[in-house]
């Protein structure tokens, strides 16, 4: 049975940070539960909420901004005093408001994740953990990787505390102390861990993690190992995973798990008795879009005794529940005059709102009227630009190859203008309703792109896809026109990076067939981290605490993979690709250039590789030849429709079949242009780097290359490979 919730709106907060809102425990069973918050001007506020009417318990003043927020209490007690950290301050007030803990924690960088269990405070910031007992230094660590999220088991349950930092690198560490336990390797990026089912499981040693490209999944941390208990792997797209809890929406004596996402999606997932590795047994029982990110969410009961809900907030600060409760019961059509019979309470609601639109609509007025006043004043005076907070992301998807922008902004969106000053592609994506127009651009003047998109009334989130082409590097910049007077715009730029498509894995697979770059000089770790920075993505912005550094990454376009091993003064670079080696040598050589650093180049060709490469290359290339083929064939069908309709019905099955699917066939070919032509030029690449390493030059062969692309078989492109050599 699917999950059928109504939403009602709370309040509205400042920006609110991720998991930066908790419901205060219940005093007694199936009572309704405070809402405490924590937004980005820095006040902490607690409130209720009885008869649609919000009661406030009590508000702080402004200050930093609040980037955490945390329930706590001593072990064996009702985990009821709220912690807020801001900058590299902690503070702990009581539920009634009472500050209880002003601490400074003295950290170099502000805490962006904390926890607290029991007398214990576990507080991070971009690299560095430190555990503080009763606010006295205890034990820290120093992460090579940025950290997204800390968490600790149960320590009632496992009598020791346990820290689980979930880290950039696709790691999570498991801590014993200031040392590292285990390292739990995972496909993506986590980004937000929960104790599974509120309390750890069984033995307080179950975690519940959520991940960049949007998959949830359960681990057993143990002494000796960990477990991959299981994971949601449905092969949906879904967004990043914001925050989790564990609660029973669903009233079946089970607890669900609640998911806020970032492209604003709350999702409930019912766990069935069979559990399996691969994705759980999980079954999505609801689904809610909101238009603005979700920052927290957390199920419980907070607007009517007995009703459960999930309580969400978002990003601008919205504040919302998603109730078991049928809210429009309250309204009803009279069926013999067919007017609305609307209950006195709802009659009292809409009284109510009405006051307060009339008031905010005379404060407005007066102030507009003091703005005009203002401009027409002869006296010296100062036009200030608001400033207008956004919030934004780009991100490699494994999926499709290609770059997720996502732009939010605490106001209205006017307009985004898109300019690259390298080729890129903008695929179509369902989620963006901005209709988008080009511009013309002249490549001699770097400038390739040029585009808008004008959003529709009262967008506040912006989705763009966007297709890189590895070997182009340079900078794509989004500036942003939020919908307010006076006008203004921000600007917010990304660096697209010359091995752009390539993303972070565990291991390198030493099987296959590689070509080796080596090289020496006088440059220092630093320095040559740095340049592997600026052309990989997913490098961490400080290079490794110890003398070697060593990272694996895969071509999410091709499948192929790279090593990159390197110390001071020497570094290796492995990949079955020749243009991935040809892109890095041109880049190193050019940055060393730049420092006046001597490099002695050494590369080793392996030709197996190039037929390797083919060969992975022969499915991808296959596939999209044959929706190349089907498309042109339904234009042709369609040519045909309109001409001879008898025709028609003497079809083959095949073209029928053909016909029926045309809507998916064209879809699918329309999320990937100019794909095929992506492929041809990297065999391209393929067929001049490969020569180039041998200092032959040719360019003149492209033109055959091509003839035997275009009658394309496995076959005769290795055929003509071999015969080049």
């Amino acid at each position: 049975m699917d999950l059928e919730l109504s939403r009602v709106d709370y309040t509205l907060v400042g920006l609110t940070s991720p998991n930066s809102m908790k419901l205060l425990p219940a005093q007694g069973a199936r009572l309704p539960q405070k809402i405490a918050v924590g937004d980005q001007d820095g006040v902490l506020q607690v409130f209720s909420s009885r008869k649609g009417e919000i009661q406030l318990t009590f508000r702080t003043s402004g200050g930093p901004s609040i980037s955490r927020l945390e329930l706590g209490g001593a072990f064996g007690t009702v985990k009821d005093k709220i912690f807020i950290s801001a900058e590299n301050e902690v503070r702990g007030f009581t539920k009634k408001g009472k500050l209880f803990l002003g601490f400074d924690t003295n950290l170099t960088e502000p805490i962006k994740s904390m926890h607290v269990s029991g007398s214990n405070l576990l507080v991070c910031g971009n690299y560095a953990y430190n555990q503080y007992h009763d606010c006295k230094d205890a034990n820290s660590f120093l992460c090579s990787d940025r950290i997204n999220d800390v968490i600790a088991l149960v320590a009632e349950k496992t009598n020791k505390l346990t820290p689980v930092l979930a880290c950039e690198d696709r790691i999570l560490r498991v801590l014993d102390y200031s040392q590292v336990l285990h390292t739990v390797e995972i496909d993506a990026v986590p980004t937000v861990l929960h104790l599974n089912g509120n309390d750890g499981g069984e033995n307080g040693n179950e975690i519940l993690y959520g991940t960049a490209d949007g998959r949830i999944g359960v681990v057993q941390v143990g002494r000796a190992e960990v477990i991959h208990k299981w994971l949601l792997n449905d092969d949906k797209r879904r967004s990043g995973v914001v925050s989790l809890d564990c609660y029973d929406i669903m009233g079946d004596g089970v607890l669900d798990i609640i998911v806020g996402r970032e492209d604003g999606m709350v999702e409930v997932f019912s766990l069935g008795d069979e559990i399996s590795e691969e994705n759980g047994n999980l079954t999505e029982k609801f689904s809610y879009a909101a238009t603005e990110s979700i920052t927290s969410v957390q199920g419980g009961i907070v607007g009517n005794v007995g009703y459960d809900e999930i309580v969400a907030s978002t990003y601008t600060g919205w504040l919302f529940g998603l109730t078991t409760e049928v809210m429009d019961k309250q309204v009803g059509v009279d069926s013999q005059t067919g007017s609305l019979n609307i209950s006195q309470d709802a009659r009292m609601k809409i009284m109510h709102l009405r006051s307060e639109i009339e008031e905010i609509e005379q404060r407005v007025n007066r102030e507009r009227n003091r703005y005009q006043a203002a401009t027409l004043d002869k006296t010296e005076g100062m036009s200030a630009i608001p400033f207008i907070s956004v919030n934004d992301k780009m991100m490699l998807c494994k999926e499709d190859a290609s770059y997720l922008l996502n732009l939010e902004v605490q106001t209205a969106i006017d307009n985004v203008l898109i300019q690259s000053d390298v080729p890129v592609d903008l695929l179509d994506l369902e989620k963006n309703s901005a209709v988008v127009s080009y511009s013309a651009c002249e490549p001699n003047s770097g400038n390739y792109l040029l585009a808008t998109y004008r959003c529709q009334m009262n967008t506040t989130r912006l989705e763009l896809k966007i297709r890189t082409i590895e070997g182009q590097h340079g900078t794509l910049q989004a500036y942003i026109t939020p919908l307010i007077q006076p006008k203004c715009c921000q600007v917010r730029q990304y660096s697209i990076k010359p091995l752009s498509l390539h993303m972070r894995c565990h291991s390198f697979d030493s099987q296959r067939p590689c070509n080796v770059l080596n090289l020496k000089g006088s440059f220092s770790m630093g320095e040559m981290h740095t340049w592997v920075a600026y052309c990989l993505p997913e490098v961490p912005d400080k290079p490794p605490s110890n003398e070697q550094a060593e990272f694996t990454f895969t071509s999410t376009f091709l499948d192929t993979m790279l090593q990159c091993i390197y110390r001071k003064g020497e570094a290796e670079f492995k990949s079955d690709n020749i243009s991935t080696i040809s892109i890095l040598k041109d880049f190193l050589t050019k940055e060393a250039t730049k420092k006046k650093i001597q490099l002695d180049i050494s590369c080793v060709v392996n030709d197996d590789c190039i037929f390797h490469t083919l060969r992975i290359l022969h499915p991808k290339l296959e596939l999209q030849l044959k929706l190349t083929n089907q498309v042109a064939m339904l234009d042709a069908l369609r040519d045909l429709e309109t001409h001879d309709a008898e025709a028609m019905k003497c079809l083959l099955p095949e073209y029928r079949e053909l016909l029926n699917n045309e809507t998916k066939i064209q879809a699918q070919f329309k999320k990937q242009p100019a794909h095929l032509d992506r492929l041809y030029g990297m065999i391209t690449d393929l067929f001049i780097d490969m020569h180039k390493f041998k200092g032959i030059n040719v360019k003149g062969k492209v033109p055959l290359l091509l003839e035997v692309l275009d009658k394309y078989s496995l076959e005769n492109i290795i055929n003509f490979f071999q015969q080049s050599f």
